[in-house]
């Protein structure tokens, strides 16, 4: 399993700014959501399992979006970050309104 570089106080702080930009605009899907709050954290996926109560397989489909997580899935890995399930309105492009 490869190490992962320890992030700066800083590159976290960065990096969860990005994920509440993506999820309060409607950029962030549940596969990458899951990956990149766990790239926030400087985890390695058995790590970020074991923390989070999962099995790294888990894990694993949840980042390739082949897990459908239930809402208890969702919310125990979203709360530490203070985020939590729930309805996201859909972005409307230009070409359909």
């Amino acid at each position: 399993m490869p190490a992962v570089k320890p992030l700066t106080k800083i590159e976290k702080r960065t990096r969860r700014e990005e994920i509440f930009r993506k999820a309060a605009s409607g950029e962030l899907d549940s596969s990458n959501a899951v990956r990149e709050l766990r790239q926030s954290l400087g985890m390695t996926q058995a790590v970020f399992a074991e923390r989070f109560g999962l099995t790294r397989v888990q894990v694993i489909a949840l980042e390739a979006g082949k897990a459908n997580p239930t809402l208890e899935t969702r919310e125990k890995i979203g709360r530490p970050f203070g985020l939590q399930v729930g309805f996201v309105p859909i972005q409307k492009s230009n070409a359909n309104s």
